[in-house]
């Protein structure tokens, strides 16, 4: 077999490679197949980085619940921080919307061990009240040694436009683009974008899945997430997607399921992580390998969802996409 190569699109192509003598696919247990899996480059003197490449153990490495935080510095290491490459992080998401919460629900992250079946609680997310679009903040949980109950810190938060077709996911910050600053926020470093989902428009009118684009900034050449601060409107991800200036963003979507006649429904292949059918249900791949599931989401209960992820995208951005999905979208369906 040849042994030429060609870029990764999901690892920032200019810094990461991939075999071709194998494919990457996932069958109905999620084993993956052996092959070439990209690295991180390492910095080998004076010529500069170079890419190396390593078999991809079978099947991915998974992350596990890890000791509770216990400080800001560690929520937002995990938070913000790209999942390791190789590695799976598997995640539930659950929903409480009782009471007054019937129609500004509260979800929680918890990150899972799905051979132990054990959880940890590390976000919260609440749907704003008396907001004219959807707005979601995030918050993280710290627990503090010398606290009893456990302390939230606001990470982010994700806001729609009014059709609910347009989400843009930001950090915890003050906007630049806004006059009239708040004076608990007026302190507070302008705020990241950390991505943004778009939802095709159904105009016709047939029914069937939905279709989102994700738009992200593409990694450093360490594997780093750079900050990504606009200060105007034609710097944002938006703006640079709209005007065709996407050479350094990395643009994601959503997999297209196959109709299966014997059900007469769109299906995924969620290798067992979701039981239930849902128009919320999505796995979110690069057009140029479609078997390397960035992260997939579904429902496993009435108000019970799985949620995994990996490299390159963060926790917090996994989490906020999730969101996205989760409202009615009258334009889309």
């Amino acid at each position: 077999m040849s042994d030429q190569v060609v870029m990764h699109p999901q690892l920032n192509p200019p810094n990461f490679e991939r075999s071709l003598s194998d494919s990457d696919s996932e069958g109905e247990n999620g084993v993956q197949n052996s092959n070439g899996a990209p690295v991180a480059p390492v910095d080998d003197g004076e010529d500069g980085p170079q890419t190396v490449r390593v078999a991809r153990p079978v099947p991915p490495i998974e992350y596990g619940p890890q000791p509770p935080l216990v400080s800001t510095k560690e929520l937002m290491n995990l938070a913000f921080r790209p999942a390791a490459l190789n590695t799976r992080v598997a995640c539930r998401i659950c929903r409480y919307r009782d009471g007054l919460d019937k129609i500004y629900p509260q979800y929680q992250l918890l990150i899972e061990h799905i051979r132990t079946g054990e959880v940890q609680h590390v976000m919260t997310a609440r749907k704003k009240r008396k907001s004219q679009t959807s707005y979601y903040t995030i918050s993280g949980v710290v627990h503090d040694s010398h606290e009893p109950a456990e302390r939230l810190v606001e990470l982010g938060k994700v806001r729609s436009n009014f059709l609910g077709t347009t989400f843009v996911i930001y950090s915890h910050g003050r906007n630049p683009m806004k006059k009239d600053i708040d004076a608990s926020k007026s302190e507070l470093p302008i705020r990241e974008e950390m991505g943004a989902v778009l939802y095709d428009p159904n105009i016709l009118g047939f029914k069937g899945p939905r279709k989102m684009t994700i738009l992200m900034h593409t990694l450093t050449r360490d594997g780093k997430r750079p900050e990504f601060r606009p200060a105007s409107e034609s710097e944002t991800l938006l703006s640079k997607y709209r005007e065709g200036g996407s050479r350094d963003l990395l643009v994601l979507h959503n997999k297209s399921p196959q109709w299966n006649e014997e059900t007469q429904s769109f299906v995924l292949n969620f290798s067992g992580r979701v039981t239930q059918a849902s128009v919320k249900n999505f796995q979110i791949v690069h057009d140029n390998d479609l078997d390397y599931i960035v992260m997939q989401f579904g429902r496993v209960g009435p108000d019970h969802f799985t949620m995994d992820y990996k490299y390159p995208i963060c926790l917090f951005q996994a989490f906020a996409i999730a969101l996205t999905s989760f409202d009615a979208k009258l334009a889309c369906e």
